[in-house]
């Protein structure tokens, strides 16, 4: 039992025993009609107002108790041993509370009004026994529908996380080997230095899951170890130039935001000495902006499509925001939100 349906049980209750006992109040204006009938007793009222709270905590613990007493009935839809046990209860409660109440204030002559009014009072109290029972599992049953609508948000998050992650491991693995493959035709000697590198560049890809954030000076930090690779493809023909503020390196962003736009930067552009490509990072009014000088390569290998694809997708589920993506004359330009 959650502690806010405790305290509804009370509440409900202690509003319950009040309202069914209110007309024993009216006894205490001696010039009203109740107070030519019956005399108010402090005592009296305390112990009808207690019994009728404690029948009414009764009533609803055992038909709210979780698989126990009668919700389990209620459960299995067993309803003719669910009603019958109710009503035995509420029959029992009466002749019970008469009982004690004709014992315990001397009252022999009056039994009969005393039964009535138990049953008056107490048919009253179970009526609204049951609105609170049926507003509770209305309660109940919605808070469940909203816990199995997050577990299947959750779960379709993760889903495409997981797609999402399996499409970039293969996207950064292709692109990678064809850079390899090059180094190997045009340098043997360094292919062996670029494989060192290159498992650094993995490692930090598998440390991570797909759904980590990352501090923005962590992903610098990697980007770092990704640039040596493309220094020993490319030698002097491209630069990267970092110009972020230290008030952003503790921004986050998702993990392997940057290298993707490095990647595609330098796939889709040609590098010489004397054309740099140059790739500027910095940050803009909350953004982290990566661009790149355009200088389409003339023999482009044809890509998959899933980099800004998979990067905006990332954004969307991991930060409820999108990227932006710009193309001038002379420049391609991405932004990313930070958090």
């Amino acid at each position: 039992m959650i502690r806010n349906e405790r305290k509804i049980y009370l509440y409900s209750s202690l509003l319950i025993a009040l309202m069914a006992n209110s007309a024993k109040l009216m006894a205490l204006n001696a010039d009203g009609i109740i107070a030519r009938y019956w005399q108010f007793n402090a005592w009296e009222y305390g112990f009808q107002f207690l019994y009728n709270m404690l029948f009414c905590l009764v009533l609803l613990h055992l038909n709210l108790a979780h698989d126990r007493f009668f919700s389990v009935y209620r459960q299995n839809k067993q309803w003719p041993k669910l009603y019958g046990y109710n009503a035995l209860l509420v029959i029992t409660a009466i002749t019970l509370g008469s009982l004690i109440h004709s014992a315990l204030f001397d009252i022999v002559y009056f039994q009969k009004i005393i039964v009535r009014g138990y049953f008056a009072r107490f048919s009253l109290s179970t009526m609204m026994v049951v609105v609170v029972i049926r507003l509770i599992l209305l309660i109940r049953e919605s808070r469940h529908k909203d816990l199995i609508n997050e577990q299947l948000h959750a779960a379709y998050l993760q889903a495409q996380l997981k797609l999402l992650q399996e499409q970039l491991n293969p996207h950064f693995l292709f692109n990678t080997l064809s850079s390899l493959s090059s180094i190997v035709r045009e340098n043997p000697q360094q292919a062996q230095a670029y494989i060192v590198h290159l498992s650094k560049v993995f490692r930090y890809t598998l440390i991570h899951s797909g759904n980590d954030m990352v501090t923005v000076d962590i992903e610098l930090l990697h980007l770092e170890s990704y640039t040596q690779l493309l220094t020993m493809r490319l030698g002097n023909t491209f630069q990267i130039r970092t110009n972020v503020s230290p008030d952003i390196l503790q921004k986050r962003i998702p993990h392997l935001s940057l290298q993707p736009l490095v990647e595609n930067a330098v796939k889709h552009n040609s590098s010489t000495t004397s054309r740099l490509l140059t790739i500027d990072i910095y940050d803009k009014k909350g953004w982290l902006v990566v661009q790149n000088n355009l200088q389409p390569a003339t023999s482009e290998i044809e890509g998959t499509g899933l980099g800004l694809a998979n990067l905006n997708e990332r954004f969307k589920l991991q930060a409820c925001r999108e990227i932006e993506i710009r193309q001038t004359g002379e420049y391609f330009i991405v932004q990313l939100p930070l958090l």
